[in-house]
């Protein structure tokens, strides 16, 4: 079962997401985002996570490597490696794709795969489906990450990516 706290934050991403796809180019401070052609590298050295069930001891400083080829505005490819909340080394990789933004936030999906969690396939990949938000300067940006709970299977976070560019 969600937790509430996961629920409202799902039901508000998809309330953004109706709310804009109503309109064809923008409505105030939600747009589409106009998908041009871009080639740049974003390093990150892993994730920092607050997971909502506050009484369990995960590990909430998730240190690793990984990398985001932006490929375009709405769309980038991602892989990496971490130290997950259980304490295990997990991998990623993925996509993200983000073509709504409501002022410097872009706003969508990472869909992937990922391993490391005794609870999801005893440890070995599994597929995922998350929200994503993301503000970027120049040289620094910021992913957040939505990861709902779902029973005994998935412990909810939010968890921060900063990231640094290293090529343009």
């Amino acid at each position: 079962m969600i937790n509430k706290f996961s629920r409202q934050t799902a039901s508000v991403i998809l309330l953004l997401f109706l709310a804009s796809s109503c309109f064809a180019d923008s409505y105030g401070p939600i747009d589409f985002i106009e998908p041009t052609e871009k080639n740049e590298i974003w390093l990150n050295p892993g994730l920092l996570s607050y997971h909502f069930d506050q009484s369990r001891n995960f590990n909430a400083v998730n240190y690793g490597f990984g990398a985001e080829y932006k490929f375009s505005s709405v769309a980038s490819l991602t892989a990496g490696t971490f130290r997950n909340s259980n304490y295990h080394q997990s991998n990623y990789i993925g996509a993200y794709w983000q073509p709504i933004a409501i002022g410097p936030i872009n706003i969508g999906v990472v869909a992937g795969g990922f391993n490391g969690y005794p609870s999801n396939n005893n440890g070995g990949w599994f597929p995922a489906i998350l929200p994503a938000f993301t503000v970027e300067g120049k040289w620094v940006g910021l992913n957040l990450i939505v990861i709902p709970t779902i029973g005994d299977r998935v412990s909810g976070s939010l968890s921060f990516q900063l990231k640094f560019k290293a090529f343009d």
